[in-house]
């Protein structure tokens, strides 16, 4: 099945970034405004208390839920937006890589932003997201 998603990297700009610079979708795809994917359990519960990493990969898990449910997957994420409830680098970090992995070589564009709160008790990871599909 085709892609509406292409990847852009730009040779101007620093290769550091673990993820393309930009993203494009064609005027005829269907675009996807995920909500902010949070680390709950199906209960309402907040996942990994007290660990960035399990509720990034639980938020995860939450945005491949509401992607499948829109008929889309990973893939067709044209950007991200990371944000975690801490002031340490270091966890900011841990949720990234959690994210990055669980991408692949499918590195959209994306922004790793620390925040003050969250909305949940024990929060400390949400993921925003936007998809684009080319519906058959």
């Amino acid at each position: 099945m085709p892609r509406a998603v292409t990847l852009i990297r730009s040779a101007s700009l620093s290769d550091v970034a673990e993820y393309a610079y930009a993203a494009t979708a064609p005027a005829e795809s269907r675009l996807i405004f995920l909500a902010g994917a949070c680390p709950l359990n199906d209960d309402g519960s907040t996942a990994a208390i007290g660990d960035v990493a399990g509720q990034a990969a639980r938020a995860v898990e939450n945005m491949q839920i509401a992607l499948t449910d829109s008929g889309a997957s990973l893939h067709d994420v044209i950007s991200t937006r990371v944000l975690v409830a801490s002031h340490r680098r270091e966890d900011l970090v841990t949720a990234w890589e959690v994210v990055r992995d669980a991408f692949g070589d499918h590195d959209v564009p994306s922004t790793l932003m620390g925040v003050t709160v969250l909305g949940y008790d024990g929060q400390l990871v949400e993921i925003e997201a936007v998809a684009a599909v080319l519906d058959s």
